[in-house]
């Protein structure tokens, strides 16, 4: 019995339920805000009811009576003096404001044990900051730290979040090694554990350090808000970007700041390099790329390591092949090889005529390959063709025929990839633990900051082309069909699966597998139509033109 859809009420309840709560927190500090003078008053008038009653419980009972007396005859002066009641009325509004209002003391500086973690920070800076022929020393062993740090914040628990240093001018501060000290010094020194921002003015003489919050673990694999050619990678700080996108985190919905990926004919990095080690996440991070391209586009999955990772996306509708052997790789990428070829002659002579580009031209083709590395050793014992070197024409011309390419590689075979891979790939993603030496090796430049020494995975840092290093949490994107997986976020991958596509009668045979023939067209479009041949919009056609099936030869 097929499951009838919620009303439209339910399902975007949740969104109705936040945005309420947001205006009830609004109104409600609005609200304080305004009547702060009256909740001071009633404080007061509670406090002074409070020390009245104590007062009469401690009178003795032969007194009541005559302060009674006195207290009523006072009440009977005010009464007949003029202005008596008002008068009356606003001093003891005056007692109470007086006495509700906020005793908690203010801290006037720092602890006893925050003075002594200042201190030892600033004699532990006096041999980086300081000559032996300086007059007037900025840093000195028993100086003044309070000249040096203008500003500083502590946590509940006594440690720094926040230090600015004042620093001589005569500091090489453009040294990259001699600012790496002073990084790992103040690093050291204010408790690891926690990842640390530094930003440097050189032109001010001035190092601010201040400790970054976590970054959002929570948000799964789902459809996000972005135009064709985007493509989100994950989410970092929220004042590294200019953009923010409607997400939803477990059961609330809020708006994280993205990083996304431009591809396309106009885009200035066309191509993504993805590097990590084992469990670090760039598997999940090439399964989330796939379901949002999957959206707009077909795609090609190279498995170098052919442990299943991507069996939930085979025989999907838009995904034209999973390989996960040498002759299917050889195969798939010879494909794409002509496939791009053909986009271009395509386009070109449309252009030539006069025409508009072919509709099948301009719907793009992503080529996925999940460390090809493993496959260039096989290839090598076999003597057969490395599939890196069918990358060639994808990545030298991908970018004018549509075609991405994303390559993910650990940093134990990083070496084994190709010079056209190295070349063309100029969006980096770096995931799991890594030393600055490795990132600025894949980067092209060191981060801002100091990684803690324990990250979930998915945590690392992006860097499209020459634009700054960002930090990055990849959505949670595991395979549905792994039993470790969480129930929610198995939910998540497969509502963004698209439907399982029926096999066309009358299909040729599947390929030999040898590994000099050429792949040719898909064996659909042997068998049909001219006008059938090329894969059409999806909403003119069902399901893409499958690729050619390769059965490895065994021995």
């Amino acid at each position: 019995m097929a499951r009838r859809p919620l009303p439209r009420i339910l399902s975007s309840g949740s969104a109705h339920i936040a945005r309420s709560r947001e205006m009830a927190r609004s109104a409600a500090d609005s609200a304080t805000d305004v009547l702060h003078p009256l909740i001071t008053i009633t404080r007061g008038l509670r406090l002074l009811a409070g020390a009245g009653r104590r007062k009469w419980a401690a009178t003795p009972k032969d007194r009541r009576g005559p302060a009674l007396f006195l207290v009523g005859a006072l009440v009977l002066v005010v009464a007949l003096v003029p202005y008596g009641p008002l008068l009356a009325l606003i001093s003891v509004m005056a007692v109470a404001g007086w006495q509700g209002r906020d005793r908690s003391p203010s801290r006037s500086g720092p602890s006893e044990a925050e003075l002594q973690r200042l201190r030892s920070l600033y004699e532990a800076l006096v041999p980086y900051f300081s000559l032996p022929d300086d007059p007037n020393p900025l840093f000195a062993h028993g100086g003044e730290w309070e000249k040096a740090f203008d500003e500083y914040e502590f946590d509940a628990d006594g440690r720094l979040t926040r230090l600015r240093v004042s620093y001589p001018p005569y500091f090489m501060d453009g040294d990259y090694s001699s600012r790496v000290r002073i990084e790992h010094l103040l690093y050291a020194k204010s408790g690891r554990g926690r990842e640390y921002l530094f930003e440097w003015d050189e032109e001010g003489n001035e190092l601010v350090m201040s400790v970054l919050p976590p970054l959002p673990t929570g948000i799964a694999a789902q459809r996000f808000v972005t135009a064709p050619g985007e493509t989100v990678l994950g989410f970092t700080d929220a004042g590294a970007v200019r953009r923010t996108v409607p997400v939803r985190e477990g059961d609330e919905n809020r708006d994280a700041p993205p990083v996304v990926w431009r591809t396309g004919a106009r885009s200035t990095e066309p191509h993504l390099l993805a590097v990590g080690r084992a469990g670090s996440g760039t598997t999940s991070l090439l399964r989330s790329i796939a379901l949002q391209a999957l959206a707009h586009g077909d795609v090609v999955i190279v498995e170098g390591n052919g442990t299943g990772e991507y069996a939930s996306l085979d025989g999907r509708t838009g995904v034209l092949a999973v390989e996960r052997g040498l002759s299917g790789a050889l195969a798939g990428l010879e494909w794409a090889a002509n496939e791009t070829e053909r986009r271009l002659i395509a386009a070109n002579r449309a252009r030539q005529s006069g025409h508009a580009v072919p509709e099948d031209t301009k719907r793009p083709l992503w080529l996925l390959l999940d460390r090809p590395s493993a496959l260039a050793h096989v290839a090598a014992a076999d003597g057969r063709p490395d599939p890196q070197e069918l990358l060639q024409v994808p990545l030298r011309h991908g970018r004018a025929a549509n075609v991405t390419v994303v390559v993910a590689e650990q940093f134990e075979t990083l070496d084994a990839l190709s010079r056209t891979v190295r070349t063309h790939t100029r969006a980096r993603v770096v995931l799991g633990a890594a030393s600055r030496g490795e990132l600025e090796s894949v980067l092209g430049a060191p981060p801002r900051t100091i990684p803690a020494p324990d990250i979930p995975t998915g945590r690392g840092y992006a860097r499209l082309g020459a634009g700054p290093v960002l930090r990055l949490q990849v959505p949670a994107t595991p395979d549905p069909y792994d039993d470790a997986t969480s129930d929610a976020h198995r939910r998540a991958v497969l509502e963004l699966l698209p439907d399982r596509h029926t096999p066309l009668h009358g299909s040729a045979p599947a390929a030999t597998g040898a590994p000099d023939a050429e792949p040719g067209p898909p064996p659909q479009a042997q068998a049909q139509t001219p006008d059938q041949a090329h894969p059409q919009p999806r909403q003119q056609r069902q399901s893409p033109a499958p690729m050619p099936t390769v059965v490895p030869a065994e021995g």
